[in-house]
């Protein structure tokens, strides 16, 4: 019997040490967690649209004469001035042409004084019934006939002036030029495809981007316009690395044409762009004003939390200081808030730090967050 005794002790005591140590009590203090108290406001809700960025002027440098190239007089990738040489052509050609346009003019300056005087002649011979009346018709029109000839001359002279001039490639346009495409010592031709270089104007740029004809509709139709009167209506831009761009910007024009195939519209905006961060092509996506949502509430991101099914949740602080959990609404994200439109009442305290150490349910010590 003491053995069996021994026997008993001993099961009871390896039950023991399966079913673990016995825990224990588990404190009944509150948790504390920090809150934000929510409260109703009007926000702008804006539209994410892709776009590229865009010189707000380009001129590309092309040869208006032909030649060889003897001198590039820009560097790469600067500021040029409108007007500033960028190109020397080879001159001979064209000052030989000045050369012989002006010698032209002499001649036919000469042939006119030649043509005056025998003009003058015979009307004091005419008006002594000593020359007939056909002759002076005859030096007339040889006078007149000398005056067409200079001015004649004279357009050659100016057209071959015109074309020693253009043997100086100069800017159109200030802006920043890009690469060179030719070399001193290379042949170009007025008729060539290849611009030799590109201007463009990059403070301010465009930024061109797509948006829905249903969209488009509400702006033409004055309805979004009466709904952001007093609010914030600027456009923002966001950069390829998702960082926001310092200036804001405005809409300049809209494509009056609707692809057919995609039914958007392509809008241009216009940005200061002084630090000459933004480049033509880049692509961005800019923050456009919609419609203004009313008595909508701003949740920090961190109080929001998803289930299993993606949804978002949000524990809200009763006047028990109890946790409830709430299933929210969001519209869509502003900053580090979400925007949300159901789910929360005015004065709920959401919690947005302290997840860890409590559950729904349980009693909190709620503390305001101090930023």
């Amino acid at each position: 019997m003491a053995d069996a005794g021994k026997f008993i002790v001993f099961l009871l005591a390896a039950a023991g040490l399966a079913a673990g140590p016995v825990p224990a009590q588990q404190s009944q203090d509150p948790v504390p967690v920090t809150v934000v108290t929510m409260s109703p406001e009007d926000v702008t809700l804006t539209s994410l649209l892709p776009g590229r960025v865009a010189a707000s002027a380009e001129a590309e440098v092309r040869p208006q004469v032909n030649g060889i190239v003897t001198e590039r007089l820009f560097d790469e990738g600067a500021d040029v001035m409108e007007g500033a040489p960028l190109y020397q052509i080879d001159t001979a050609t064209y000052e030989a042409a000045v050369r012989q346009a002006r010698a032209r003019v002499a001649q036919a300056e000469a042939q006119l004084r030649a043509a005056e005087r025998e003009a003058n002649r015979l009307v004091e011979l005419q008006s002594r019934n000593v020359a007939s009346q056909q002759a002076l018709d005859e030096a007339v029109s040889a006078r007149d006939s000398a005056e067409a000839g200079l001015e004649l001359a004279e357009a050659e002279l100016n057209s071959a002036q015109i074309e020693l001039s253009r043997t100086t490639i100069r800017a159109r346009l200030s802006g920043r030029i890009g690469l060179s495409q030719t070399s001193q010592g290379a042949l170009v031709t007025a008729s060539q495809a290849q611009p030799l270089a590109v201007i463009r104007n990059i403070d301010p740029v465009y930024v061109d981007v797509t948006q829905s004809a249903a969209d488009l509709l509400r702006w033409r139709r004055g309805e979004t316009e009466e709904e952001l009167q007093g609010a914030d209506a600027t456009v923002r831009l966001r950069l390829a690395d998702g960082s926001d761009y310092s200036e804001t910007g405005q809409l300049k024009a809209a494509e009056p044409n609707v692809d057919p195939q995609t039914g958007v519209v392509t809008l241009r905006m216009q940005f200061d762009n002084p630090d000459l961060l933004l480049l033509p092509g880049m692509y961005v996506q800019v923050d456009m004003p919609v419609e203004v949502a009313e008595a909508v509430f701003l949740v920090p991101q961190e109080g929001v939390i998803r289930d299993r099914r993606g949804r978002p949740k949000a524990w809200v602080v009763n006047a028990e200081n109890v946790i409830e959990e709430r299933t929210l609404n969001i519209v869509q994200d502003q900053g580090n808030n979400w925007v949300v439109d159901e789910g929360l009442n005015p004065d709920d305290r959401v919690v947005v730090a302290g997840f860890q150490k409590t559950a729904p349910g349980a009693t909190v010590t709620p503390e305001n967050r101090t930023e």
